[in-house]
């Protein structure tokens, strides 16, 4: 495991905030593309770790983790490295909104001659018990439809020209000192072929955009920055096919339940007077009541789990747990008789009320002995 800063590889402040981490993203990603960088190696591991470094420090309980253990805290929590390897380019589609200039959507770089990716990114966003239960959304896209008149070419009549500023290659390259840089042409945005005259019915672009509306299922389980692919449902393509659409879910927050991964916790108030009775109470669950026996001496925060009574696991079925968590709670105020019977009782295991309580007993002497 190489050890670098994610703050340092994305060049922001550790206090930085989600805003400014997206943006150094954008920024550095840009820098290190595969495409603007091709045959370079030390940009392409870059580039890895400029992906790598958003994915924990964009996510508030990765970061949290970073910043208290390392990364050493988040292999030990679970959060591995080697798939986010596999992913960095559906980051840099997620951020850049499903495909930037020439480098293609979600399912990889386009062809030479696609004025726009295949493939096509939303967000949805469900509540709580949308994703924890699944449902059915009705979603409304924005898809592109090649131009039926110039066939996607962009071109009046179909006739296109090799591009005359990247002799057909797709690339222009520049010089800055004694280093050479390539990336995507900006003339003919990568296909290497310019429109000899633009298509009036889609004025170059080689597209229209066309609006659909269809219903999707969500599975049980579902939780933030999931994507859940769709086939046939992204852009037209000249020869008349679909890519996919990628939906990444976005999970509101509840007011009660907390999610961790398939657990759940729900804060319980536990009136002081059960610290020292005991007794069972009955809280809310997913599915059902549970009753939770409070044990005799309490303590606050203490934890209190239900086996298999969790979020159900997308990808493995099984149900995490669910975490009853004590939160001692006082009265704001007494009346004379509750003060009363209190005093009572304060003074029935020998205290009295005026009386200063010697916690340390015996504590004085022995401080006075370790200097004799």
């Amino acid at each position: 495991m190489e050890e670098f800063d994610y703050y340092e590889i994305l060049e922001i402040e550790r206090n930085a905030s989600g805003e400014e981490i997206k943006k150094a993203y954008r920024k550095m990603a840009l820098k290190y593309h595969p495409d603007r960088n091709p045959d370079d190696k030390n940009a392409e591991e870059m580039f890895k770790k400029v992906n790598e470094a958003y994915q924990v420090l964009s996510d508030k309980e990765k970061r949290q983790i970073y910043d208290t253990y390392g990364k050493k805290g988040l292999e030990s929590s679970g959060f591995g490295f080697g798939d986010m390897e596999g992913s960095i380019f559906d980051i840099f589609n997620s951020v850049f909104g499903g495909g930037f200039g020439g480098f293609g959507g979600f399912g990889g770089a386009q062809k030479k001659n696609e004025k726009y990716s295949r493939d096509l990114g939303i967000e949805l966003e469900l509540s709580f018990h949308e994703a924890v239960f699944g449902c059915k959304k009705e979603i409304e896209i924005l898809y592109k439809s090649s131009c039926e008149s110039c066939k996607g070419s962009g071109a009046k009549d179909g006739k296109v020209t090799t591009c005359s500023a990247c002799k057909g290659s797709g690339r222009e390259t520049f010089s800055q000192g004694f280093m050479t840089f390539a990336q995507t042409c900006s003339k003919c945005h990568g296909s290497g072929e310019m429109s000899a005259e633009k298509c009036q019915k889609c004025s170059g672009k080689g597209y229209q955009e066309k609006q659909e509306k269809f219903e999707i299922k969500i599975p049980e389980g579902v939780d933030n920055q999931n994507q859940i692919r769709v086939q046939g449902r992204g852009n037209q393509m000249p020869d008349g096919s679909r890519g996919d659409l990628y939906v990444e879910i976005v999970v509101q927050e509840d007011a009660h339940f907390i999610r961790h991964r398939n657990d759940v916790y729900l804060e319980v108030p536990v009136f002081f007077t059960l610290v020292m009775l005991g007794g069972t109470i009955k809280i809310p669950a997913l599915t059902k009541e549970l009753e939770l026996k409070i044990p005799m001496g309490v303590k606050d925060k203490q934890q209190f789990i239900f086996h298999g009574e969790g979020i159900k696991s997308v990808n493995s079925g099984k149900r995490g747990n669910f975490i009853a968590v004590a939160n001692i709670s006082y009265p704001d105020k007494l009346d004379e008789k509750q003060r009363e019977l209190l005093l009572q009782l304060h003074q029935s295991f020998g205290y009295e009320e005026s009386k200063p309580i010697n916690c340390l007993e015996g504590l004085v002497e022995k401080i006075k002995n370790w200097f004799k």
